[in-house]
């Protein structure tokens, strides 16, 4: 089978599409033929190796999976024999990040509890843009024992991206009065997703005027201290994204910040990929329409290297799609 892989980290340069074996079928695997993956921060760490504290997961010197690509959409093509929810020619979709990645490639085997069925009315391409992004937005509304919810004002910084636009979708579902922090060109389309307030970080500073119930930070391009400022009392800052240097600071400072007052600070350390409860929950949503997957663009599988540095670039509106 085709597949992208890589034997050192560095920039998407590094890949390479290959001609390797098919993987062997466990006894409580299934084997997916991919249709489609898409594209994520997760992916773009995981090829260059920053930063460095997720090479203790990933590899020190090299990576120790030598695929690539995280979310899966596709039709079962073989199961093994303890497999109970599938069969041949179901479609499914799936997150590989704690199965060994992959994704991008024409086959993915993985164990059962990394699939689901592809939820309905949702094309292959579509249901490919949903494993990680949406699991992230869904689970960061929720934490420190509280969620966001009706009557909440929920800002969420980085509002464009990948897990931006579901984390926008979800809390209006949720019944929330939403503001969209993004960049100027992809204004208009944070409104299309509904939400009720659109600011732009080149030009406004969203800590300094109101405050919010909620704030899911996706861009990590403000303190955790200034973000606190924007919090109403008993208000929730999770950052979910952000620089190495963000990322730290809400590491360790969070949870002090934490210990004074009702406001809670911090890095999302509960994420847990693909559970089976949340994917319920997203499923319902999707099936609903009251969640639609925003696709910006497609990539061949032989173009991987290119989407990687269109996201890169931060040039994505929305999620980027491989196509397989």
């Amino acid at each position: 089978m085709k597949a992208i892989v890589r034997s050192v980290y560095g920039s998407p340069d590094v890949l390479e599409l290959r001609e390797i074996d098919r993987p062997v079928v466990g006894e409580g695997d299934v084997l997916v033929r991919v249709r489609a993956s898409s594209v994520n921060q997760a992916d773009l760490d995981y090829l260059t190796g920053r930063p460095l504290l997720t090479r203790l997961g990933t590899g020190l010197r090299k990576p120790r999976n030598r695929g690539l690509g995280l979310d899966v959409a596709g039709e079962v093509e073989a199961v093994g024999r303890s497999v109970k929810r599938f069969r041949p020619g179901d479609e499914v979709f799936g997150d590989l990040t704690e199965h060994g990645y992959g994704a991008f490639a024409e086959y993915a085997c993985a164990p059962e509890r990394a699939f689901a069925l592809k939820p309905s009315g949702l094309t292959l391409e579509e249901a490919a843009t949903v494993p990680q992004s949406a699991i992230l937005a869904l689970q960061g509304l929720r934490g420190y024992g509280r969620k966001a919810g009706p009557g909440h004002r929920v800002l969420v910084n980085g509002a464009s991206g990948s897990v931006g636009p579901f984390a926008v979708q979800i809390a209006k579902s949720l019944g929330a009065h939403v503001t969209g922090v993004c960049s100027t060109a992809k204004m208009e389309m944070v409104r299309g997703l509904g939400a009720d307030r659109v600011l732009d970080y080149t030009r406004e500073d969203f800590t300094r005027g109101e405050r919010y119930d909620w704030i899911l930070d996706v861009a990590g391009n403000q303190s955790v201290l200034a973000c606190r400022r924007a919090l109403t009392p008993g208000g929730t800052y999770v950052m979910v994204g952000g620089p190495s240097g963000r990322i730290l600071g809400t590491l360790v400072a969070g949870p002090l910040l934490s210990l004074v007052g009702s406001r809670r600070s911090g890095l999302m350390l509960w994420w847990k990929p693909f559970r089976a409860d949340d994917v319920a929950v997203l499923t319902g949503l999707l099936e609903a329409r009251s969640v639609v997957p925003l696709i910006d663009r497609t990539f061949a599988l032989a173009e991987v290297a290119d989407a990687l540095r269109y996201v890169q670039e931060g040039r994505a509106h929305g999620k980027v799609v491989i196509t397989v």
